[in-house]
């Protein structure tokens, strides 16, 4: 085994944690990122790094001005680039030209570093209901659990010591991280759901009484779309007489909340921390800043933007872009830390100090 300094040079796709294809020529590498090669096509390149790091057979990419001089000393074989940023590619490089380069070195990322296929089969120490129905290509993982009546579509992989309860569904080629669990839910195709996360348990709902709190049944389902993304420890509950919806290709970070009858619509980002209070409702495209919080019962807008650390008590127009707890519009939270800080700023003239007679 190496030993560590605390020095070791930066590796883009270390070979001991991801797979790796190629080489591939530049022309192949251009088409993958729907760029223009601007020089050599036939330029054989193995791999992708940073710009400051990659050599003659890597691929980089600069998606953001304020790393241009990095662009400028890189010694990459290729860079995928804006076409305004074309001619600042040194001599030596190629430049794979797109309006997008991140989508683009997205794309080229996975062609160098692709997902490792599934392993068909059922692990020996897993636990598999006989009623459960599996399809042959799908892998379960050491000391998983499928319960009853439970189906795991094709090319899906549950990870070690995962929880698939009784009656779930899960459709073709999801991946389901270790130590998950899941029950009362339904998801579609190609749902990725992270380490430790926990779908399906019942939601916050109680009668209180004079005498103490009262569980209402929580009776409803988690329905999750095709291509979500839900991040490691988030939570998930299910609807108490309607169901909780995830919305197809959203994205969910890690340590989310979302609360019973949440619909969550297509393609929402809701990063780290952010908590969803039951029967809120998203529309589409909505995206939600770290640590934001939602009462119940409200309504979002259509490409609503919520910064981190808001406070939302209201409903939201659609394309409403909002700031502060209580959220209000962006630019009046703004305004307000402005003034703010004008009047932190005034020199404070002081009161003499009473003289104390004697």
């Amino acid at each position: 085994m190496a030993e560590l300094t605390g020095h070791e040079p930066a590796i883009c796709g270390d070979p001991r944690f991801f797979g790796v294809a190629g080489p591939f020529a530049a022309g192949a590498v251009a088409a993958t990122a729907g760029a223009e090669p601007v020089g050599d096509a036939a330029r054989p390149l193995s791999g992708v790094a940073p710009l400051g790091s990659a050599g003659p057979t890597h691929v980089s990419f600069l998606d953001n001005r304020r790393y241009l001089a990095a662009l400028t000393k890189t010694t990459a074989g290729a860079v995928i680039v804006h076409p305004e940023l074309r001619d600042q590619v040194p001599a030596g490089t190629l430049a794979l030209v797109t309006p997008e380069p991140y989508v683009g070195w997205a794309r080229v990322a996975a062609l160098f570093h692709p997902e490792p296929a599934t392993s068909p089969g059922v692990h020996p120490t897993a636990l598999v209901d006989p009623t459960a129905r599996i399809d042959p290509s799908a892998g379960i993982g050491p000391f998983a659990v499928v319960g009853a009546r439970a189906e795991i579509g094709a090319g899906t992989r549950v990870g070690a010591h995962a929880a698939i309860a009784t009656g779930v569904a899960i459709g073709p080629g999801c991946e389901i991280g270790s130590h998950v669990s899941i029950s009362h839910a339904l998801l579609g195709a190609r749902v990725v759901v992270f380490p430790g996360a926990r779908i399906g348990q019942d939601g916050f709902g109680f009668a209180s009484t004079k005498d103490g709190h009262i569980s209402v049944p929580q009776l409803g389902r988690v329905l999750i779309e095709d291509d979500v993304w839900i991040g490691a420890n988030t939570t998930i509950d299910r609807g108490s007489a309607q169901d909780t919806v995830i919305g197809a290709g959203s994205r969910l970070d890690n340590l989310v909340m979302i609360g019973h009858n949440v619909s969550i619509g297509r393609c929402c980002v809701i990063v780290a921390q952010v908590g969803i209070a039951g029967s809120t409702v998203l529309e589409d495209f909505v995206i939600v800043g770290g640590q934001a919080g939602f009462t119940g019962h409200l309504h979002i807008g259509r490409g609503a933007r919520i910064s981190a650390q808001a406070g939302v008590l209201n409903d939201l127009a659609a394309g409403a872009t909002v700031a502060g707890s209580p959220a209000i519009p962006a630019r009046d939270k703004y305004r307000q830390i402005a003034a703010i800080r004008r009047l932190a700023a005034r020199p404070v003239a002081l009161r003499p100090s009473a003289e104390v007679a004697e």
